[in-house]
């Protein structure tokens, strides 16, 4: 009788926490370099696009917001009441709407950037096993733009589907957070996706195969991108990071699913 020989299964990666990634940032300094020069241009990109998108809005919506209805009635009130009730909820949603499209414009524009310092700690973490597929040429340049651009179409998608679900009573806001968890989760696998030509399916289908190393990746930034103001500089500060955290992560769960070939 013929023996069946036993493919074990790929082992669970170890979880790579935050501290080790920024660990990983100080204490190289083409990581630190390059961490810092993103910073500045991604806040100074989203700030400057969302100025523009907030001026743009305030435009379109000027006579709503501007002119409170008459209150010398009881039905006067009542409308005062409801248009400044609205107003409040418009404002709100409006600024993190415009948060959202300034810094899906600058993600796309910062993407290059940030793919190569996720190629950079991708290295550093795999070293010998690191496969170089996709070495920096203008083409390559050009094409981490274009897939920026894919990601950030799917980023406007995402958010006018979170503005109609959250109308769902009950459920709607918790449906909203997973939205905006794991399309942050994609925002940074993109990286080392895209960096192995992966289409915008395959890295879809990596979120799902991977739901929960996904959800821990997109849970921080949808949180801080929930906080309007505050969300601008702290995304910026955060994002070189939390590309780095979710690149030695992916590469972990990536090297640990590759069958291991014995002699």
């Amino acid at each position: 009788m013929q023996k069946q020989l036993h493919v074990p299964e790929a082992p669970t990666p170890e979880w790579i926490p935050l501290s080790h990634s920024l660990s990983l940032i100080f204490r190289r300094k083409r990581l630190f370099g390059w961490s810092f020069l993103l910073f500045l241009l991604t806040i100074t990109l989203t700030w400057v696009g969302y100025l523009v998108t907030v001026d743009f809005i305030d435009q379109l919506t000027g006579n709503f917001t501007a002119t409170a209805p008459a209150t010398g009635s009881i039905l006067g009130w009542i409308k005062y009441s409801g248009w400044l009730v609205s107003s409040w909820l418009f404002l709100i949603v409006s600024r993190i709407v415009a948060f959202y499209l300034a810094f899906l414009f600058a993600y796309t524009l910062s993407t290059p950037g940030y793919a190569f310092l996720s190629a950079a700690a991708e290295k550093m973490y795999a070293g010998i096993h690191f496969d170089a597929e996709a070495n920096f040429s203008i083409t390559g340049f050009f094409r981490d733009l274009f897939e920026g651009l894919k990601i950030a179409s799917f980023g406007i998608v995402v958010t006018i589907a979170a503005l109609f679900v959250n109308f769902i009573p009950g459920i709607g806001q918790a449906l909203v957070f997973l939205f905006y968890t794991y399309y942050s989760a994609l925002l940074f696998v993109d990286y080392p996706a895209s960096r192995r030509r992966w289409s915008l399916g395959q890295k879809l289908r990596w979120l799902r195969t991977h739901s929960s190393p996904a959800f821990r990746l997109g849970v921080l930034p949808a949180l801080i991108s929930m906080i309007p103001f505050v969300n601008i500089f702290a995304i910026a500060l955060l994002f070189p990071l939390l590309t780095v955290h979710t690149t030695l992560n992916f590469s972990a769960i990536e090297l640990a699913g590759k069958p291991s070939t014995t002699s």
